[in-house]
């Protein structure tokens, strides 16, 4: 028998406490393929973005949101690179130092890296961008 009063959470629900109980700031769709099939996964995860709790940065690869304090817009929790950073860790691709960032690092240069490039250790065609700004990626 159904428990009176008791309702049901939405899976866009379910999903938003998981990852509120989740130590990374990067999701995967298919962290959550167990609640569901992988277009409604798709679609709840589409909502939080609207609703400003995530916000998506790559092809099924979603981070934590937060405000912007300079125009109040949802902008990711963290820099570009540390999230891309996180979101190969979980994919299985290790990261590495680029060319720029071993020559700033010894001191054989004083040209800052832009921190757009990440080195990584075999090809890799995924895009993770926001807001028109993207990663590059450097075979190190």
């Amino acid at each position: 028998m159904a428990k009176v009063g008791f309702k049901l959470k939405t899976l866009t629900q379910r999903i938003d406490e998981r990852i509120a109980r989740r130590k990374g700031d990067v999701f995967l769709r298919e962290d959550f393929l167990d609640l569901g099939g992988y277009r409604q996964i798709g679609r709840s995860l589409g909502q939080l973005a609207e609703a400003g709790k995530v916000v998506r940065i790559g092809q099924g690869i979603y981070a934590r949101a937060s405000t912007s304090p300079f125009d109040g817009s949802v902008i990711p929790c963290k820099g570009l690179y540390r999230l891309t950073e996180e979101a190969f860790r979980r994919l299985g691709i290790r990261t590495r130092l680029t060319r720029m960032q071993r020559a700033y690092n010894e001191g054989r240069t004083t040209q800052v890296p832009t921190g757009r490039v990440i080195g990584v250790d075999r090809r890799v065609r995924r895009k993770i961008a926001f807001n028109g700004a993207s990663m590059a990626y450097e075979r190190a």
